[in-house]
């Protein structure tokens, strides 16, 4: 069984010509006639993701009843893919699902602040990232069920965040070139960013300092700002700090899509599951010829029309718990009109009435090729009907979440007949994806 859809209903697709990714008889991608992107399953089929990360094996005995099996839970609801992070043991049961290498063992990795990244300026980076892909990708390389490889799970990019208050004012917290100059001096990436920004300017560190309109007396201020996580917030800081963010995804991408298609050349690249939004500047590089299928926050889904659109996506990290789903909105008093009525709703149904509006949305998006649910299970401290899982820590099922799901994965494909533009989705247009 190649994925939980009953059996092909569709006749075959003559796809673009020069679109296909992916080797013959393995899930691959292709561009529709119309200019639609979709995943080809092994058999040929059109096939649309619908991923959860994180699935795991049945929950322990809860009170007198034991909690279905997983998978089983999933094909009710609809799912027909394991996403990044599955238990090991789901995959014997017939769903696609994607692999993930996990590039951040190969070799040193910069873990500081909010970046969780390897170390790409490490002269033996591509010598570990080989090494790292033929131990984790070559056993796979004939297995169909693989959907394709993702780097990394939740690799965390330490973009430039919203400020925020401290007791010397408004400051937002350190980014990646921030980070990477307060190293010590036995990261190579330490070195690479300090020859980087001297290099824009003239080699002299006074240059530096006017160019980002900050006193740098020396490079240990920069040290003694990150420390106090206060982040770098200058307009001449941030053009340098686009740029840096570019060649650290650059290495990244090209580097660990080399890797794994020298010892799996039958699978699509999916790059790095990311943590949280990351900005345009790792989304141009997280793209073909590295990325086949970029896994892609919904919050940051290509423009609609715009060249992005040259490269599929799946929307990733999928869930309806954060602020845009859950803001009441001011101007209507959190009240809908209903006929002559005002019917004042709750956070709980205006984050459902979001959540179906951003999923149909997301559905008839040209790019979209599938989407993953965040998280199987609540963590820690999540309190429902805000938690992100589709099983509660007790194994009960998140119902707030799974039936609004199971109705979606129901229609998704009625929704994608439909000739729409989806609106907007990058990051700085989230407010407007996001409005009911």
């Amino acid at each position: 069984m190649l994925h939980a859809n009953p059996a092909p209903d569709v006749s075959p697709v003559a796809y673009r010509a020069g679109t296909q990714r992916g080797s013959e008889g393995f899930f691959r991608v292709g561009q529709e006639p119309d200019g639609r992107w979709t995943l080809i399953d092994p058999a040929g089929q059109p096939f649309f993701c619908k991923a959860v990360h994180g699935v795991r094996g049945p929950a322990e005995q809860v009170d007198i009843a034991i909690a279905p099996d997983s998978v089983a839970r999933l094909r009710r609801w609809g799912f027909n893919t394991l996403g990044a992070g599955a238990d090991p043991a789901a995959r014997e049961e017939g769903l696609a699902f994607m692999g993930v290498v996990d590039f951040l063992r190969a070799g040193p990795s910069i873990v500081a602040g909010e970046a969780r990244l390897p170390d790409v300026f490490h002269p033996e980076w591509p010598r570990f990232a080989a090494a790292r892909a033929g131990e984790a990708c070559a056993r796979w390389s004939e297995e169909r069920l693989l959907l394709g490889w993702v780097t990394d799970d939740r690799i965390a990019w330490a973009q430039p965040s919203l400020a925020r208050s401290t007791g010397s004012g408004q400051v937002g917290r350190p980014s990646l070139l921030q980070i990477c100059l307060s190293l010590e001096p036995a990261f190579p990436a330490y070195h690479a960013a300090w020859e980087f920004v001297l290099a824009l300017h003239g080699g002299k560190l006074e240059s530096v300092a006017r160019a980002w309109g900050v006193a740098l007396r020396n490079k240990e201020v920069v040290r003694e700002l990150t420390r106090a996580e206060e982040g770098l917030d200058t307009r001449g800081f941030h053009r340098d700090e686009t740029r840096w963010t570019r060649e650290f995804a650059r290495r990244y991408f090209t580097t660990t899509a080399a890797a794994i298609r020298a010892v799996d050349p039958n699978h699509l690249v999916l790059g790095c599951r990311f943590e949280g939004l990351v900005g345009a500047a790792v989304l141009a590089e997280c793209a073909y010829p590295a990325v086949d299928v970029a896994l892609r926050d919904w919050r940051e889904l290509p423009v609609a029309g715009g060249g992005e659109q040259a490269n599929p996506v799946l929307a990733g990290n999928v869930d309806w718990t954060t602020p845009e789903f859950l803001r009441l909105p001011a101007a209507a008093g959190g009240s809908v009109r209903a006929g002559t009525r005002a019917l004042r709703l709750t956070s709980v149904e205006w984050m459902l009435r979001r959540a179906r509006t951003a999923l149909n949305r997301m559905a008839r998006h040209p790019a979209a090729v599938g989407y993953a649910w965040s998280q199987w299970q609540d963590e820690p401290g999540e309190q429902p009907p805000f938690a992100r899982g589709l099983v509660h820590v007790d194994g009960v099922e998140a119902r707030e979440h799974t039936e609004l799901l199971a109705q979606f994965n129901l229609r998704v494909k009625a929704l994608r007949a439909v000739a729409a533009v989806a609106a907007p989705t990058s990051a700085a247009a989230a407010s407007i994806y996001f409005q009911s």
